[in-house]
């Protein structure tokens, strides 16, 4: 057991060097959970798109070098139309939109991919 937390630990520096692309875009998914609307919004770097009272600003997306329908993970920022202050700032990561997710209480927005054209 112990041998395989070594190599477990031996081996994560490998995963945190793997070579990233960046893409065109991304397409978040986002959901109303009050009436259950959901809303695939393409965004492409530094644009903002609006989801009801949510402003969604991308900064990046990237993507695993050679797998563009890989594990993407995005840098977005989200504010309430009418908050002075963001609600979510951070990287999203598509496998695990928990890990770092928006906490709002009606809606909730998470990356699907990034774009490659």
């Amino acid at each position: 057991m112990r041998s395989v937390a070594v190599a477990c630990l031996l081996a994560a520096p490998a995963f945190a060097q793997q070579e990233v692309m960046a893409g065109t875009g991304a397409v978040l998914r986002a959901l109303d959970k009050v009436n259950g609307d959901v809303t695939d919004i393409t965004i492409a770097p530094g644009e903002q798109a609006g989801f009801g009272r949510l402003v969604v600003r991308m900064a990046q997306c990237r993507y695993p070098a050679g797998n563009p329908a890989g594990d993407a993970f995005a840098f977005l920022t989200m504010r309430d139309i009418d908050a002075d202050e963001d609600m979510f700032s951070g990287w999203m990561v598509a496998s695990s939109p928990a890990l770092n997710g928006l906490d709002h209480p009606r809606y909730d927005v998470w990356v699907m991919r990034c774009k490659t054209e």
